[in-house]
């Protein structure tokens, strides 16, 4: 049977991006959305539930809460491979695992094609400031260059809330406090509501999931802090959208004059395949100016989208307008841009015959 230190260093060296143990499928890794295998033979529960045991023990975790509610988050480190993101769950009665492969240290953000004027969102100094995307579509990545480059260039003190940590910062010109849910707090809400009475310049705050830690997370803001967050979703409509939305109909104008004071950027991203095989991001950049401002204060979210592609001037960038370039470079097709474009009828005219002399307006 393979170890798990074994299974780590063999998909590690590999260059996976996930590792998965389930049973019925042999041990496999996942790079550039194409899997290795590892094993031949199928991974039998028995087997699958011991490599996750070992985990628990690399961990110094209780596997109980996995046993309890089918579903567990933690992350480990095993010195000279990398740190490790262990996603655990139940499947038709036996234990499974996916891990993430996360380096050690932060990524340089050229390497991961971050744009400068993402990068440039790091100098705000207060309100508050959203990473959105899809599950896997690097958020966490764009949080980390973020915090880096803050602490990297002024002095203060970034708290991090996550679950699980997966970046470890080194203290540089900032101090860094780095807390975990479910071991350094009991959960987001009261480490945020903890956070504000230890002097916090900037918060990282790694997801907004619902109605209670958006609305701490906009008091927080409030306060003066730079908040940092990420949601699930994609543009910044929509994520301007989703905020509002959670609230109670009866709050919602006052969260729209709320969050238009509030809200600074907007980044939003996505990862998509190159018909080189290549995973690149595309990003949308939303930087809350005047007009902006007016439009979420006075619930004319739909106008955003053209106020963006007519701002390159202040550091904004358009989704479409990405999906763009990558097709006329030719590295991708016509049928992907449609696909992850946010605004699919306008991308359909300009991938018409004729139609793209509009997308370079």
């Amino acid at each position: 049977m393979m170890t798990l230190h074994e299974l780590l260093e063999k998909s590690t060296n590999g260059g996976a991006a996930n590792i998965f143990i389930v049973s019925g499928k042999p041990l496999c890794y996942e790079k550039g959305g194409e899997f290795t295998e590892l094993t031949e033979a199928n991974v039998m529960p028995e087997t699958a539930r011991e490599i996750i045991n070992q985990a628990y023990q690399l961990a110094e975790r209780d596997i109980g809460r996995l046993l309890t509610s089918g579903d567990d988050d933690f992350a480990v480190s095993v010195k000279g491979l990398a740190r490790y993101r262990v996603s655990t769950y139940k499947q038709r009665g036996s234990l499974a695992a996916v891990i993430r492969v996360i380096s050690f240290g932060v990524p340089d953000y050229r390497a991961m094609h971050i744009p400068e004027n993402v990068m440039a969102v790091a100098e705000h100094t207060k309100g508050l400031v959203l990473v959105t995307g899809p599950a896997g579509s690097g958020k966490s990545t764009t949080q980390a260059c973020l915090i880096d480059r803050i602490n990297h260039s002024r002095s203060g003190h970034i708290i991090t809330l996550e679950e699980p940590i997966e970046f470890l910062y080194r203290n540089d010109k900032s101090i860094i406090s780095q807390r975990e849910i479910d071991i350094d707090t009991r959960d987001y809400v009261t480490a945020l509501r903890a956070c504000l009475r230890q002097a916090p310049s900037v918060i990282l705050l790694g997801e907004m999931r619902d109605y209670e830690t958006i609305s701490t997370a906009m008091t927080a803001a409030e306060t003066g802090q730079l908040v940092i967050s990420t949601l699930h979703t994609v543009g910044s409509i929509n994520t301007i959208d989703r905020i509002i939305d959670i609230f109670p109909p009866g709050q919602q104008h006052q969260i729209r004059v709320q969050l238009a004071m509030l809200l600074r950027s907007v980044v939003s991203q996505q990862l998509i395949r190159t018909l080189d095989n290549e995973v690149v991001p595309v990003f949308e950049v939303m930087h809350v100016n005047n007009a902006i401002r007016n439009m979420i204060r006075e619930s004319k979210i739909h106008q955003i989208e053209s106020a963006i592609g007519v701002s390159p001037a202040e550091g904004m960038m358009s989704m479409d307008g990405g999906l763009l370039e990558l097709y006329r470079a030719g590295r991708i097709d016509a049928a992907t841009a449609l696909r992850y474009a946010i605004n699919q009828e306008m991308m359909a005219r300009r991938l018409a015959p004729g139609g793209q002399q509009e997308g370079r307006k």
